[in-house]
Parts: structure tokens; sequence; C-alpha cells
């Protein structure tokens, strides 16, 4: 049984930093790409940030590029998603449910919800302007 848990959301002021961070486990974490993905109220959940099963690659939706962050840690199984303390780095248009999530194929990547069949039970990030 697959299980992604995230941890690390909360409330955090504009331009400080955020650490958010997904444990995954019942799959072989270093063959599969991961995900983050966010859903704001009223709105679609969307692509947030995206890194390749190998590591070597990672890709970001325009609206967080330069601003966010993401890693995989193949030992300890886990996927991060961070935002350093820097001025206009984290905004308030930030504020979502994120959640972090598997493909379904193996040595895949996609920026696609619809392709991902494991997710997180999501963490709240509200940011304060």
């Amino acid at each position: 049984q697959v299980q992604l848990v995230e941890s690390g959301g909360g409330l955090v002021q504009a331009g400080g930093s955020l650490r958010l961070s997904c444990a995954v486990s019942g799959r072989t974490f270093s063959t599969y790409a991961m995900g983050w993905f966010r859903q704001a109220p009223g709105k679609e959940r969307e692509f947030v940030a995206g890194v390749t099963w190998s590591g070597d690659s990672t890709y970001y939706a325009d609206s967080v590029k330069g601003r966010f962050t993401i890693s995989r840690h193949t030992a300890a199984n886990t996927v991060d998603l961070t935002v350093d303390h820097q001025k206009n780095n984290l905004q308030s248009k930030d504020t979502a449910v994120y959640y972090c999530a598997s493909p379904a194929r193996r040595y895949y990547d996609s920026t696609a919800p619809e392709e991902y069949d494991n997710w997180g039970q999501g963490t709240q990030v509200t940011v304060s302007s």
C-alpha cells in the first residue's frame, strides 16, 4: 500500500520561508518521479513543481519558477518543496492546500494531475500579508 504523508504547512508571513516535506512508503521511491500540486479555494488543483525519478531534472509552473525549489532525497524516501526567505518569494497568492503525488507509471514525469495515482492528504499553507 502506497502512502504519501505531507508535513510542514501552516501560517507563514509573506516573504518568509517555507519547507514542505513528503514521506513516501510502499513504493520503490527511486523509480518514480514526484510532484507537488496545490489547490486554492474555488480553484482547480494545479501543478507546482516536479522532479524526475533520477533526480537529475526539476520543472516548475511559471507562477513559482525562481521562487520555489523541489528536491528529492532517495535515501530517506522524501521529497521537499522549499521557499527561501527573500522578499516576494512567498506571496499571499501562494495560499492553498499543497499535495505531493506520485505518478502511476515508473520512469515517467508529467505536470498533469490525472497522470498521478497516489496523493498525500494535503497540508494547508496560508500566507499572511
